[in-house]
C-alpha cells in the first residue's frame, strides 16, 4: 500500500469508504471506452488509473465497451482499443462487457421510471427540445407532452421499440425540473428512435439508449463501486445519482478528475477522426498521432507510457502537460533497453588513402553500455566510409571541433582519421573527403594518450544496408493547438514539416535481421524503430525521438531561475 504522502485523492476516498465499509472494502473499477474510435494517450491514464486502483487494492477492473451508438462504432475499433489495453501491459481477465450486453436491461428499466410517472415521451424534434430547454441564465419550460398519461406513454414505447415510427419522431425523456440550474436535468433525452445496424446486436433494436442513461445503469448492473470519470462528467453526476436512487438500485460512486491535456498535441476524438478522414495522416497509427497505436508504431515503449502516466498525477484541475515529460520516459525506456548500432542518414564518402584497399576488419562495438548483459557486435572497417555530411566543413567555423582539412579525429570504436584533403565535382560540391589513418589507434584510443575533442559515427561502404528513415517531428506547431483565430480550423496549426523522408541512408549490417518493430539507437542520432511497411529490399526505420533531452534542460533551467 502506497504512503498517505502519496496518494491521490481518489485513493483517500476509497480508503474512508473502506473504513466506513460501503462498499464491504470491495473496490470494482472499470474502464468504458465507446467503439468509435482508436484509444489515445488520454485513455492511457484513465486505463492507468482504472487497472491501477484494482490493482493498489486488490480489487478487479472490467473492460466495458459503452456501444450505444451504432451510427459510429465499429468492430475495428473494438479490436484496436482490445490490442491497445494488452500492449500497454493490462489484463482484463474474463470480464469484458458491452452495454448493449444490457439493452433489455435498459429497456425494463426506462418502463419501470414510466410506470414511477417519471418518463414520458416527448413529439418535439431535436430543435424544438433545445428550444423548450432554455438556456443557463432562463429556466426551461415544459414539453406539452410532459403530461401524456402513464399507459400512453407505455404503449407509445413498445411500438418505438417495434420500429413503428421515424427516426427523431419520438424520443423518451426522463420527467426531472424544467428549470433545475443543471441543464442535465431538464428532462433529459434517454432513447431516440435509430433504424441503424448495430455492431453486435443487428437488426434486433431501432431504439437505443442515450450515454448518460447506459452509463450508470452499466455500472449498476456490473455492481462497479468505484465509477472514475473526467472532469466533464461533474455536472452528470446528479442525473446519474437520480437514475440509480429512482430506480432503487446498486449505486455507484462517482469520481472525477482532470483529462490530460498535452502540449502541441489535439487529443479531441472528433478532431482526430478528422486528421484521419481527410487523409492529414496516413491512418489511426500514423506515428504522429496520439494514439497509442500511433505512438506504439513510432517506437514508445509500454512501460514508459505507464510511467509518464503514473507520475503526471491525479488531480482536479486541468493543466496543459509539457510533452517533452512524455519524452523524457521514453527516452529513459529506450536508453536502458535499445542496442546501439551505427547509420548514417546524410552521408558523404570518407576515403582512407593508406588503409588497403581490400582490407576489411571487424570492430568490436558495444551493444549497450547501459546494460553488461548486452554484449558486444562485429562492426566491418575498410578504406571507404560514410560519415554525417554535417560531421565535415572544409573552412570550419568556431567551435567546431569535427572533421576538418588538417584535423584529427576519433572514428567510434575504430582509429584516428586525419583529413588530408577533399575530391569535388564540376560545380564545387565536395564528393569525397580524403584521410589518413593512424594504425596504432586501433580501439580509438592513442597508445601516447593524446585526445581528439570529437569522436564520429560511420558506417562502411562496402558493408553498409541502405535504408529510407522517415523523421517524425510535432504534428502540430502550435503549444495549444485548438486555439485559432476566429474562423479558422485547427489544421491551420498542423506543422508543415512534421514528417520528412530521407531515402538515401545507410545503416550498419547488424540489422539485416531486425523484426517490424525492433529499436536501435542510432548513435548521436536517436532512437529509431523499424516500420511495418518495411520490405525485405526496402528495410524503412521511423525515428522514435531525438536523444537530446528538452525535459531536463527545462527543470534544469527552472531550477536555476529559482535560485
Amino acid at each position: 500500500m502506497k504512503n498517505e504522502t502519496n496518494k491521490n485523492f481518489i485513493m483517500l476516498i476509497i480508503d474512508e469508504h473502506n473504513e466506513n465499509n460501503r462498499f464491504n472494502k470491495q473496490v470494482h473499477t472499470r474502464f468504458p471506452p465507446e467503439p468509435n474510435g482508436y484509444l489515445h494517450i488520454g485513455h492511457a491514464k484513465s486505463i492507468n488509473i482504472n487497472f491501477g486502483l484494482a490493482k493498489e487494492y486488490g480489487g478487479l477492473c472490467n473492460l466495458r465497451f459503452d456501444d450505444t451508438n451504432p451510427s459510429k462504432e465499429d468492430t475495428e475499433y473494438v479490436d484496436s482499443i482490445m490490442k491497445d489495453i494488452k500492449w500497454l501491459g493490462f489484463n482484463w481477465e474474463d470480464r469484458i462487457y458491452y452495454a448493449s450486453d444490457y439493452f433489455e436491461q435498459f429497456y425494463k428499466y426506462a418502463v419501470k421510471l414510466m410506470n414511477k410517472g417519471l418518463a414520458y415521451i416527448d413529439d418535439l424534434n431535436a430543435e424544438e427540445i433545445r428550444k423548450y430547454r432554455g438556456t443557463l441564465t432562463e429556466a426551461g419550460k415544459d414539453s406539452p407532452y410532459r403530461t401524456r398519461p402513464i399507459e400512453e406513454n407505455l404503449e407509445l414505447f413498445e411500438k418505438m421499440k417495434n420500429g413503428e415510427f421515424p427516426d427523431g419522431s419520438k424520443t423518451l425523456r426522463a420527467k426531472i425540473d424544467m428549470s433545475s440550474p443543471n441543464l442535465n436535468m431538464r428532462d433529459p433525452v434517454i432513447y431516440r428512435i435509430l433504424h441503424a445496424k448495430h455492431h453486435r446486436t443487428g437488426d434486433t433494436w431501432c431504439i437505443y439508449p442515450m450515454y448518460d442513461w447506459a452509463h450508470p445503469l452499466s455500472d449498476s448492473i456490473e455492481k462497479i463501486t468505484h465509477s472514475i470519470c473526467t472532469l466533464e462528467f461533474k455536472d452528470h453526476r446528479p442525473l446519474y445519482d437520480w437514475f440509480l436512487e429512482k430506480l432503487e438500485i446498486h449505486h455507484s460512486q462517482q469520481i472525477e478528475f482532470a483529462r490530460l491535456n498535452l502540449s502541441y498535441t489535439i487529443l479531441s476524438k472528433r478532431k482526430l477522426i478528422m486528421l484521419v478522414n481527410k487523409n492529414i495522416v496516413s491512418g489511426w497509427d500514423d506515428p504522429r498521432m496520439p494514439t497509442i497505436s500511433g505512438m506504439r508504431r513510432r517506437g514508445y515503449p509500454p512501460k514508459a507510457i505507464r510511467e509518464f502516466c503514473s507520475n503526471i498525477g491525479v488531480s482536479t484541475s486541468n493543466s496543459l502537460v509539457d510533452i517533452e515529460f512524455l519524452e523524457y520516459f521514453v527516452r529513459e525506456e529506450l536508453n536502458k533497453t535499445s542496442p546501439r548500432i551505427m547509420g548514417v542518414l546524410n552521408p558523404i564518402k570518407v576515403i582512407i588513402t593508406n588503409y588497403p584497399e581490400d582490407k576489411v576488419e571487424y570492430i568490436d562495438a558495444v551493444n549497450n553500455p547501459e546494460d553488461t548483459t548486452s554484449g558486444t557486435r562485429k562492426v566491418p572497417f575498410s578504406r571507404e566510409l560514410y560519415i554525417e555530411r554535417e560531421d565535415f566543413m572544409e573552412e570550419p567555423v568556431k567551435k567546431f571541433y569535427r572533421l576538418s582539412p588538417g584535423r584529427e579525429v576519433r572514428f567510434r570504436y575504430a582509429y584516428f582519421l586525419t583529413c588530408t584533403g577533399v575530391n569535388k565535382d564540376e560545380k564545387g560540391n565536395i564528393t569525397e573527403i580524403l584521410c589518413t589513418y593512424d594504425p596504432e589507434t586501433k580501439g580509438g584510443n592513442a597508445p601516447d594518450g593524446r585526445r581528439s575533442k570529437a569522436t564520429l559515427h560511420w558506417v562502411s561502404v562496402k558493408h553498409a544496408k541502405k535504408i529510407t528513415v522517415r523523421l517524425y517531428n510535432k504534428l502540430f506547431n502550435q503549444k495549444d493547438p485548438s486555439i485559432t483565430e476566429e474562423g479558422e480550423d485547427f489544421t491551420i496549426n498542423l506543422n508543415p514539416r512534421s514528417l520528412e523522408i530521407l531515402n538515401e541512408c545507410y545503416i550498419e549490417p547488424s540489422i539485416e535481421n531486425a523484426k517490424t518493430g525492433d529499436i536501435y539507437q542510432l548513435e548521436r542520432l536517436g532512437y529509431f524503430v523499424l516500420d511495418k511497411d518495411s520490405t525485405p529490399d526496402n528495410k524503412i526505420f521511423n525515428r522514435t525521438i531525438t536523444l537530446r533531452d528538452t525535459w531536463k534542460k527545462i527543470q534544469k533551467n527552472n531550477s536555476q531561475a529559482h535560485k
